[in-house]
Order: C-alpha cells, then sequence, then structure tokens
C-alpha cells in the first residue's frame, strides 16, 4: 500500500486514514525539504572549510558560513531514525487497513475514530501510556547514542584543527586506543585495570564493612539498636559532593589531618602525608573515603535482608547442633548474597563509572607522565571527561564510551545469569 490510509478510509475510518495520510505526507516534505540532503551529506560529512574574506568596504575580515560536520552528523543521523519511525507507522497503517478489511468481509462492526480514542481509555490503554515515553527514549537516548558510536568512527577533534570539519576514519580511533605501545593505548589499558580494580575494592569493601556492621546492630544482645543505625546513617543526610569537597580540604599537604598529625609530634614539622600527591597513597585514599561515605547506604540495604531473613531456619539450625559460625555460613550469608546479587552488580557497575567520588576527591590525580592525558586515580568516566572537556578529542571519547558499555553490559549480564539469584529465581 503505497498511501498510508486509503484502506481505513475506503472502511469508514476517514479521520484515521487522513492522519495517516498525513504522517506520509509530513514524511514526504520533510525528506523532499531537508532529509535527502542531510543523507547525502552524510557519507562526506562536509567540504567546504571556513573563509576569511577582505571586504573593502567596511575595511574588515569576514568569514564565510562553511559546512559544520557535527551539524551534519547530527542531522542525518536524526532523519535515519526519523525514516526508522515512519516504516514503524507505516506497518502499523498497513495492520490497521487489514484489520479494517477482515472486519468489513465478516460484516463485523469497524471501530469509528470517537471509538478507538475510547479504546485508549480502557483495551489499549498501554499504548497511550507507552507512547510519549517511547518518543522521548528515542530522541534523548537512542538519538544521542547513536550519535556518539557514529563520532567514534571520525577524526573528530581538535588535532589537525577537525573540530569544524572532520571525516570518517573507519576503525583507526580503535587501533590507536588498543596500541598498547603509544602513550594513549597504553593510558587506556593503565587507566582500564585501575577501574576495574577500583570497581572491585570499592564494592566489596562496603558490601562486608556494611554486612558486619548490619550483623552487629541486628544481633538480638545489641541494645539500642536504633541509636547505632542513626550514627551511622546520619552521614547520609549530607550531600555526598559536600563531604567528598570537605574531605578534600582536610587531605591537603596545608589541611587539618597534617596539620593535626604535626602538632601531636607523629610527623615532622616541614612534612606532610601525601594523600593525593602520591600515586599509592591517592588509590588507597580515595577506597577508604568511598568506605566512609558508602558503608551506610549498604547497611540499610543489608539491614532489610537480615530482617526478612526466615526466624525457622535459624531454630532449626539451633536445634541441629549449629554454632554462630555455621549459622552464618550456611544461612545468613548464602541468603543475603541470593537477594542482594543483583544491588551488587549495578553497585559495581555504579563504580565503573563512579565520576563524582574520584573528580571531587582527587581530580584523577596525581599526574606522573606529563605526556599523559589521565593520573592515576583516573576512572575511565573522568578519562572521558577531561578527553572531551578538556582536550577536545571528542573521537577518543566516544570509543572509550563505546568500551565501557561494552565490558559493563557483558560483565553484568554474564554475572547476573550465571547467579543464583536468577537461576533459582523465588527458589531460596
Amino acid at each position: 500500500m503505497i498511501l498510508m490510509g486509503l484502506g481505513n478510509f475506503v472502511h469508514g475510518q476517514k479521520i484515521k486514514g487522513l492522519l495517516y495520510l498525513a504522517v506520509e505526507v509530513a514524511y514526504i516534505v520533510f525528506m523532499a525539504v531537508n532529509g535527502i540532503t542531510f543523507l547525502s551529506m552524510l557519507g562526506g560529512l562536509g567540504s567546504v572549510p571556513q573563509k576569511e574574506v577582505w571586504d573593502e568596504a567596511s575595511q574588515v575580515y569576514l568569514y564565510t558560513k562553511g559546512d559544520q560536520s557535527i551539524l551534519i552528523l547530527l542531522y542525518g543521523v536524526a532523519t535515519i531514525l526519523v525514516s526508522v519511525l515512519m516504516v514503524f507507522a507505516w506497518r502499523g497503517a498497513l495492520q490497521s487497513a487489514y484489520k479494517a478489511e477482515c472486519l468489513a468481509k465478516e460484516g463485523k462492526h469497524v471501530n469509528t475514530f470517537g471509538e478507538d480514542l475510547k479504546s485508549l481509555l480502557h483495551e489499549n490503554l498501554h499504548r497511550l501510556l507507552m507512547t510519549p515515553p517511547m518518543i522521548f527514549i528515542f530522541g534523548f537516548t537512542i538519538l544521542p547514542l547513536i550519535f556518539m558510536i557514529c563520532m567514534a568512527f571520525t577524526n573528530y577533534s581538535k588535532i589537525d584543527n577537525h573540530l569544524m570539519l572532520f571525516d570518517w576514519v573507519g576503525l583507526d580511533n580503535f587501533k590507536a586506543l588498543f596500541d598498547s605501545s603509544s602513550i594513549l593505548g597504553s593510558t587506556f589499558w593503565s587507566v582500564l585495570v585501575w577501574t576495574l580494580v577500583w570497581a572491585f575494592f570499592a564494592t566489596f569493601t562496603n558490601y562486608i564493612f556494611g554486612m558486619i556492621l548490619s550483623l552487629l546492630i541486628n544481633r538480638k544482645g545489641t541494645r539500642a539498636k536504633g541509636f547505632w543505625r542513626f550514627c551511622f546513617v546520619l552521614s547520609c543526610a549530607v550531600p555526598m559532593f559536600v563531604s567528598l569537597l570537605i574531605m578534600r580540604t582536610m587531605l591537603q599537604p596545608e589541611g587539618a589531618i597534617n596539620v593535626l598529625l604535626r602538632n601531636i609530634g607523629l610527623i615532622a614539622s616541614d612534612a606532610s602525608l601525601p594523600f593525593f600527591t602520591d600515586a599509592t597513597w591517592a588509590r588507597v585514599t580515595v577506597i577508604i573515603i568511598n568506605i566512609w561515605v558508602g558503608v551506610p547506604y549498604t547497611l540499610l540495604q543489608l539491614t532489610g535482608v537480615l530482617q526478612n531473613i526466615p526466624e525457622e531456619l535459624y531454630e532449626a539450625a539451633k536445634v541441629d547442633g549449629a554454632n554462630a559460625f555455621q549459622t552464618f555460613t550456611k544461612i545468613t550469608l548464602p541468603y543475603m548474597l541470593y537477594v542482594t546479587t543483583p544491588y551488587l552488580i549495578v553497585t559495581f557497575t555504579g563504580n565503573v563509572n563512579n565520576f563524582n567520588v574520584i573528580y571531587l576527591l582527587s581530580g584523577g590525580d596525581p599526574v606522573t607522565n606529563l605526556s599523559s592525558t589521565a593520573g592515576k586515580t583516573d576512572l575511565l568516566v573522568t578519562w572521558l571527561y577531561k578527553l572531551t572537556i578538556d582536550k577536545q578529542y571528542y573521537n577518543i571519547g566516544a570509543v572509550i564510551g563505546i568500551m565501557t558499555f561494552i565490558i559493563l553490559a557483558i560483565g553484568a549480564l554474564f554475572t547476573y545469569r550465571n547467579s543464583k539469584s536468577y537461576k533459582e529465581e523465588g527458589g531460596f
């Protein structure tokens, strides 16, 4: 069917048919006016540079309008997505026309436009509620995502002045990033290893210490449980970025911590502990401070899990003569891991992308290699930020974004699908 809505129009659904036809006409007009031009320029991303032209009349240099590759890429990707949406609309029009034809052949009632609108509040309510979110997902998630992926295959950067005009370079950016013999490649592998180490320790140190605290507070012999929970959870009332900035100030060479240590004689009067100036010290420092800001949240999570463990399990273990250690390893820990495995996966993923803690505490410092674009505490996400915002290496930033997504997606899906939470859902 070439004309969208014709089948609906023939079978009495005139308003619906006109709406489908209007969508088709709007698409054709868009493609004729701009769409075809956007698609034709997408292959070369523009070729006309901006030029300086001397204006004799005003005695000043004027700048001619040149091609902007980034707009060409954006409009081209948007045109492709609009075309994809048009395919879905055309498919919906065919289904609607076929349904109307089948009902007419069977002698059944064909819904009017008003009846279709009423159905959106009843049996088709899901379509009414899901359509706006899907539009926003296409516009603000899928479009930027595809745009970023495409950028990874260009030379869009300040190198050789490719900020206005850039070209497709294929897999060159990926090759440069994976080349461990180059500065960029060695930096990537170093940052990747530290990112995974940081995510592991940041996740499991918080989990272990949060578990210990929750077990100690929730044990039967502990008094004033609410008071102890209040003390540890109180830090959650302060915005995390405020706490991190205060800690960063206190741990500076002339900060409160070093001044206090000098005053009590633990370090020399002219010395300072290198919290953020030594690579090892900086990495240990950010992990420890992350424990301080993260344990209260883990405490709340695990407290709820502990309180939902069936008491009958503990009573049966006590009857069988199990001691406290055996009860913990056979009942408490397996139950907690069973329930919190998705939480651990989400937390690990969040720590891989934990921009706030690293950037607000150390800023990625210290930088031991001046030729490198990353510091010793930089994660992939903070390094990506520096490459794009500070260095304007947008193409490499896009590659890092893609690699981060691939690593996290594969790791998270593999871990979850092999966990008991997935294999034995609801079977603990």
